[in-house]
């Protein structure tokens, strides 16, 4: 019996210190599939703000997951339009309409967006030695892809932090840029 708890706190140990350890986060969330890329209809993919469009046969990784948010949270943040007719798509998810990108708003990769659990709240964005306050607005959709609902456009990466114009100029960045470790 002794042998047996002795096994047990042993394991119970071993799991504590597995998902403890540095570096346990970023496994944390694998990719849950993947999509084959579908070539766009002529005219049908805005590459405004440097966006890409997806390319037919390519496969491309989905994301159900982000990684766990912590005050030193490692993302990229990318430039996005909120606006009609721009690179950014459909409306807003969280509700169903389109911002003005002079105003500092975001969308955030699938997990963190979290089933919308996190709409119009403000999160800081910190990085190039500023912090601007942003607000949550939409999914960058990490599941998903390559489609007319999604601009032909391939998945959001599962670290994803998708800002207006108006983060870029608080954030000092040139446009130029349009991705940026943070």
């Amino acid at each position: 019996m002794k042998s047996l708890s002795s096994k047990l706190l042993y394991v119970m140990l071993l799991i504590l210190v597995a998902t403890q350890w540095p570096g346990s986060e970023a496994q944390s969330c694998r990719p849950s599939g993947q999509i084959r890329g579908k070539k766009p209809p002529p005219g049908q993919c805005n590459t405004g703000n440097d966006s890409d469009c997806c390319k037919e046969g390519k496969m491309y990784p989905v994301y159900k997951c982000s990684p766990t948010v912590s005050g030193n949270t490692k993302a990229t943040l990318t430039i996005n339009s909120f606006e009609k007719r721009k690179d950014g798509g459909g409306p807003s998810e969280c509700d169903n309409q389109y911002h003005s990108d002079d105003v500092p708003i975001v969308a955030l990769s699938t997990g963190w967006f979290n089933h919308r659990s996190r709409c119009h709240r403000n999160i800081t964005i910190n990085g190039n030695g500023r912090s601007v306050m942003a607000m949550v607005v939409d999914e960058c959709d990490s599941t998903m892809g390559c489609d007319d609902d999604h601009d032909y456009q391939p998945p959001c990466a599962n670290n994803i932090v998708d800002a207006s114009r108006a983060v870029w100029v608080e954030k000092a960045m040139p446009f130029a840029c349009h991705c940026l470790t943070i």
